[in-house]
C-alpha cells in the first residue's frame, strides 16, 4: 500500500511538473545587445493570463532568476525572466557582478531599452494578456523595476525584493502610473536609511501608490537560498544572508498584491 501511494505521488508530481513550460528566447535590444530570455508557463491553463517580468539580481540571469520565473508560472502567470547583461551572462563573482551592473547602469537610456525590450517579448507571447503587466526585481532588478515605474511604463504594478532604491532620475508628481510594493530587508546594510527616507519622500510627493514593507532580521539578499553561500564564498562576499520568513513573507505579500491588481 505504502508503495502505490508512493508511486501516485510521484505520478502526480511528475504531472505537476510536467505542466510548467519554460524556454529559452532569443531577443535583441534597441542599443544592439544579443540577450537571452527565460520563458515560463503553464500549459494546463487556457488563454491569456498576467504577464510578469522577472528582473534579476546583480549575478546576472543565473538559476534562481529562472526559479522564480517558474514560480510565477505555477501560480498561473506568464513569467519572462529577462537578460540586463547580455548573453544571458551570469557569475559568482563580487567583483564582477559589480562590473556587469555597472556597464548595465552605465547608459540609463540603454538600461531602460534593454528592460523595454523584455516587457515587449513578454507581451508578445501568446500566453500573455497584453493589458495586464507587471514586473517584479531583486537587488539591482528591484532598482530596475523601480525605475521602470519611475518612467511611467505601461505597468500595473511593480515589487521590488531588497531592491536598490536610489536613483539619478527621480519620479515626478503624476509620473508613477503603476502600484509599488517595495520588500526591504530592516537589516540590508548595502541599502542606508538615508536612502530608505529619501525614497518614501520622492513616492510621497510623486503621489504614487506604493507599500513599504520593512522585514525585522533580513539582511541584503533575503529570498535567495544562496545568498549565504555567496556571501562567504571563495572570492569574499557582500553582506547577504538568506532568511526563510521573510522570503516566504515577502513571496506571499507579492500574491497577494497582484491577486488585488488581476484579480
Amino acid at each position: 500500500m505504502r508503495m502505490l501511494v508512493a508511486l501516485v505521488l510521484l505520478t502526480l508530481g511528475g504531472l505537476s511538473q510536467a505542466a510548467i513550460k519554460t524556454q529559452e528566447i532569443p531577443y535583441r535590444s534597441t542599443d544592439g545587445t544579443q540577450l537571452i530570455g527565460y520563458y515560463a508557463y503553464d500549459d494546463a491553463l487556457q488563454g491569456p493570463r498576467p504577464g510578469i517580468v522577472v528582473v534579476h539580481e546583480w549575478w546576472g540571469l543565473n538559476d534562481y532568476a529562472k526559479r522564480r520565473a517558474r514560480d510565477l508560472a505555477a501560480l498561473g502567470y506568464s513569467a519572462l525572466a529577462i537578460d540586463m547583461y547580455g548573453q544571458g551572462k551570469h557569475t559568482e563573482h563580487p567583483a564582477d557582478a559589480m562590473a556587469f551592473m555597472q556597464a548595465a547602469l552605465k547608459d540609463s537610456a540603454a538600461a531602460s531599452a534593454r528592460f523595454n525590450a523584455g516587457l515587449e517579448l513578454l507581451r508578445q507571447q501568446p500566453q500573455t494578456d497584453p493589458q495586464k503587466l507587471a514586473a517584479i526585481g531583486y537587488c539591482f532588478g528591484g532598482k530596475i523595476v523601480l525605475d521602470a515605474a519611475r518612467q511611467g511604463l505601461p505597468l500595473a504594478g511593480v515589487v521590488s525584493f531588497h531592491g536598490a532604491l536610489a536613483t539619478a532620475t527621480p519620479a515626478t508628481p503624476g509620473s508613477v502610473k503603476a502600484k509599488i510594493l517595495v520588500e526591504h530587508g530592516a537589516q540590508d546594510s548595502m541599502v542606508t536609511a538615508d536612502n530608505v527616507t529619501t525614497f518614501k519622500a520622492e513616492m510621497d510627493k510623486a503621489g504614487a501608490d506604493y507599500r513599504f514593507v520593512s522585514l525585522e532580521g533580513a539582511k541584503h539578499g533575503f529570498s535567495n537560498p544562496d545568498a549565504d553561500r555567496l556571501s562567504h564564498g571563495e572570492h569574499g562576499g557582500p553582506d547577504i544572508g538568506y532568511n526563510k520568513a521573510a522570503d516566504e513573507r515577502s513571496w506571499a505579500d507579492m500574491q497577494a498584491f497582484f491577486k488585488k491588481l488581476f484579480g
